[in-house]
């Protein structure tokens, strides 16, 4: 007898060219078998999702869960919106994994440590040494590597590159979101950071966010950057949909405000980079303070988000609405020669911060003509399992991982969602707990000890692209 038998959804798997009314059966928390009528005599459990989309887990490539960008509410706003698999991109580690008993609402998660001062190194030119340090104690207490976040809090050109080739050494995940002392997160700071890699894998965050029209017209850079992913295939990375970023409101003593891309949105709109620009931004409806509303994040902005901004003596994250749509849709569906996708994955940037759209405006490019279903499905699964080495997540092989969301796809919403065969998302409601971590085979003894699932995956593996 199978656990559980889907019935009747469009199923849509890339890698083994379904498109079409089919049953998924689920036995132990894998698939068990994919055809057409299959009998529901033969299950436990037999549910009925006719009229809806079946495709392998959402897998958001690009999330905060951290409380520091809002709230601890992140997995919960993950799963509402049909995410079975997320990257988280900055951690903090400990509190990530400390909140995942808690709120962790059934979810996969793997976690990057942010490598970057003030918090995990106390200047701009850590040395090698502290980079080792930081590197292995991440890795043993259960992440997958680490990020810099460079565009927010920017280390020398020099230290940035030597910080990938320590993290590749010691055979963690690498991620950057561009930008040093010398190049901001722009495209120029792309340009360096692929300079940088020196053709070693890099997963470089955001793509769109070095579109914005910064230096050249958006449509140019835009092009350039397309250009540049091109010329170097072992560059991997995404672009998110929404026209919200996310940042922190954070201003120092001496007024002035600690992230650089705070300082990039305030300037572009034409504030002052200090506590008074972000004051005014807040009454102009410019910049928004992510807060805990009970249960999940939500963004305010005019005087309730200047108090609540004041209240938090600035230390709060925050939010401006600085993505066009040119990037987002140029970089969701541009192409190599061979048919795979210059950009690998579509993703949020979201998690705590809201805006998880990756159903809700997503699936608008498979309307608009931008995507077709199948290539949809890629972006926000097969794609990013590979990138994260999880050969068993995004398609739905017999013997695979039982990730699976199902969706409506006229008002793009999600009706359910499955971790391993088991009830993460049900009628709009969350029934999910606790929740698996992604790390490396160093790792797992402390995720173990923590009483957590783990997946083990080897972040030194060749990824392979997929060719829609």
């Amino acid at each position: 007898m199978w656990d559980l038998l889907l019935k009747g959804a469009t199923v849509v798997d890339p890698l083994n060219r379904l498109e079409g009314v089919y049953d998924v059966a689920i036995e132990g928390g894998k698939i068990a078998e994919v055809g057409k009528d299959l009998p529901a005599c033969s299950a436990k459990v037999v549910e009925d999702y006719t009229g809806k989309i079946l495709q392998p887990g959402i897998i958001d490539s690009h999330v905060h869960l951290g409380e520091i960008w809002g709230s601890p509410y992140g997995f919960k706003m993950l799963a509402m919106c049909g995410v079975t698999t997320a990257l988280d991109m900055a951690g903090p580690l400990d509190n990530v994994l400390g909140n995942i008993p808690t709120y962790g609402a059934g979810i996969n998660t793997a976690i990057l440590q942010f490598a970057s001062p003030p918090f995990t190194f106390k200047t701009n030119e850590p040395t090698k040494q502290e980079m080792e340090e930081l590197i292995d104690k991440s890795m043993d207490d259960g992440a997958l590597g680490v990020k810099l976040l460079g565009g927010h809090y920017p280390l020398k050109p020099d230290v940035s590159s030597l910080l990938i080739k320590t993290a590749l050494e010691r055979s963690a995940y690498i991620a950057w979101h561009a930008g040093t002392s010398e190049h901001g997160s722009n495209i120029e700071g792309m340009r360096e950071a692929v300079e940088m890699s020196k053709g070693n894998f890099l997963h470089l965050a955001h793509i769109n966010a070095y579109c914005r029209g910064a230096i050249r017209p958006e449509a140019v850079e835009t092009q350039e950057a397309i250009d540049m992913l091109l010329a170097n295939p072992h560059i991997h990375c995404e672009s998110y949909v929404s026209p919200r970023n996310g940042t922190r409101l954070t201003c120092a003593e001496d007024g002035k405000i600690q992230s650089k891309v705070t300082g990039n949105c305030l300037r572009r709109f034409g504030f002052s980079e200090d506590r008074d620009g972000v004051r005014a931004a807040l009454l102009a409806n410019k910049a928004f303070v992510v807060y805990d509303a009970g249960g999940y994040s939500d963004l305010a902005t005019g005087e309730v988000g200047l108090k609540m901004w004041e209240e938090a003596n600035s230390d709060v994250g925050g939010s401006f609405n600085v993505n066009p749509p040119v990037p987002r849709i140029w970089l969701a569906e541009a192409k190599r020669p061979d048919g795979s996708f210059v950009v690998d994955a579509l993703s949020t940037d979201g998690g705590c911060i809201p805006r998880n759209v990756l159903l809700s405006q997503g699936l608008s490019l498979v309307k608009l003509g931008v995507l077709t279903l199948p290539e949809y499905v890629a972006k926000t699964s097969l794609n990013a399992a590979r990138m994260l080495r999880l050969d068993n997540k995004g398609h739905l092989t017999p013997g695979a991982d039982a990730d699976i969301t199902i969706y409506d796809f006229e008002t793009q919403t999600p009706v359910a969602s499955f971790v391993m065969g088991q009830p993460v998302l049900k009628n709009g409601e969350v029934v999910g707990k606790g929740g698996t971590v992604i790390c490396t085979e160093r790792g797992e003894k402390a995720i173990r000890e923590r009483g957590l699932g783990c997946i083990v995956v080897d972040p030194a593996k060749k990824v392979e692209r997929f060719i829609v």
